[in-house]
């Protein structure tokens, strides 16, 4: 690792804690370690980390490398870092025990123990209309997923006969493997090849399942949707997932994302409606009656003489109810004047004796942008 940087093999900055340093390694060792890291460049990748680790975690060694550049201070220079030694200080990090017990029980219990399976979580997407969401509703959706063989129990075999202890972890699901690494003889304790962690292996295999333990069905499953649930929310119903092959094993998850359809005129943010509503030019100068929408249907709202276009109105407690605790959001309505799309003479000639009769110091905005254009 001639002119690596070691802080930038652990992913640490060089002001790094011992306790940082360690847990760095661990995290890494875990990634990389060869019983559970397969692939090509794991095996050299771990060596790096070691070889980080055994200098930064010696405070001798660091202080040498963070002066000089190599873990054998002013001498090392031309000589590489220092080289690994394949040892680790004991000196504030826990020594070979230490990392040692990061591996010693990979995989779960030994001995009758075994480990609990678990079911894969299914994923599904479920429209709601607006008001479905809103006020809540009931609903029965199709799962496919796999749920354990009626034939077989989920043992994979043609009869209870074919179902044999396994000859290799002899009924444990758990096998101790032994191994040359680089801190010398390695005891690992881990799922057995043979019966994958079952404990027994089949001879002749099911054949409604083909040995798999598992079937694949479709439930139908009903789904309580809540008052008040949004746009990708999601329902857990726990159990309605994947099942195991094992009776001992526990199902998954189903998770229901919800899309919720988008109202023909409400518009909704948070727990609050919004609704812009048009109304004549005439009813804002003279006011008047005007019907909102609502969740529940239509409202009126009195509109007084010479209300302003974009004035608001917030009808209290009329939007989405609160999914945790009481009550519910507001609607707020945005009044927007409304122009004619065509008027006849006698239309005309209203308008302008109205003009005429409106004194221009009435219309504040009009007025005071007259007198920045002076």
């Amino acid at each position: 690792m001639a002119n690596k940087d070691y802080y930038e093999t652990l992913g640490v900055n060089k002001n790094a804690s011992d306790d940082e340093i360690k847990s760095a390694f661990r995290n890494l060792a875990k990634k990389y370690h060869p019983d559970l890291n397969k692939t090509p460049e794991a095996a050299e990748k771990f060596k790096e980390i070691n070889e980080a680790y055994s200098v930064l975690s010696d405070k001798s060694k660091r202080a040498n490398y963070d002066q000089f550049g190599s873990a054998d201070g002013p001498q090392g220079f031309g000589g590489g870092s220092g080289g690994f030694s394949g040892g680790f200080s004991s000196e504030g990090f826990g020594g070979f025990e230490d990392i040692f017990n990061i591996f010693s029980n990979f995989g779960g219990r030994t001995g009758q123990a075994q480990m609990r399976e678990e079911g894969e979580d299914i994923n599904i997407n479920l429209v709601l209309s607006f008001l479905d969401a809103a006020f809540g509703c009931e609903k029965e959706v199709n799962v496919t997923r796999k749920e354990r063989c009626p034939d077989c129990n989920g043992t994979g075999a043609k009869t209870n006969s074919d179902y044999v202890t396994c000859s290799e972890c002899n009924g444990t699901g758990r096998v101790t493997y032994t191994q040359q690494t680089l801190f010398g003889m390695s005891r690992t304790v881990g799922v057995c090849r043979n019966c994958n962690g079952k404990g027994k292996v089949v001879k002749n295999k099911c054949p409604n399942c083909h040995g798999s333990g598992l079937k694949t069905t479709t439930a139908k499953i009903k789904v309580k949707v809540p008052a008040g649930i949004d746009n990708e929310q999601v329902i857990r119903l726990n159990g309605e997932g994947n099942q195991t092959a094992s009776a001992n094993g526990v199902p998954g998850d189903l998770r229901i994302s919800i899309t919720v359809q988008p109202h023909s005129l409400l518009v909704r943010k948070g727990f609050d409606l919004y609704v812009d509503a048009y109304v004549p030019i005439t009813t804002l100068l003279l006011g008047g009656k005007v019907e909102v929408p609502t969740l529940k249907g239509k409202q009126t709202i009195d509109v007084a003489p010479l209300t302003q276009s974009n004035t608001k109105y917030t009808l209290k407690g009329k939007g989405i109810k609160y999914l945790k605790g009481f009550g519910s959001g507001d609607i707020i309505v945005t009044l927007k004047g409304e122009m004619p799309k065509d008027m006849d003479k006698n239309a005309i000639k209203l308008v302008k004796e109205l003009q005429a009769a409106i004194n221009e110091k009435s219309y504040p905005k009009t007025n005071n942008y007259t007198k920045k254009l002076d």
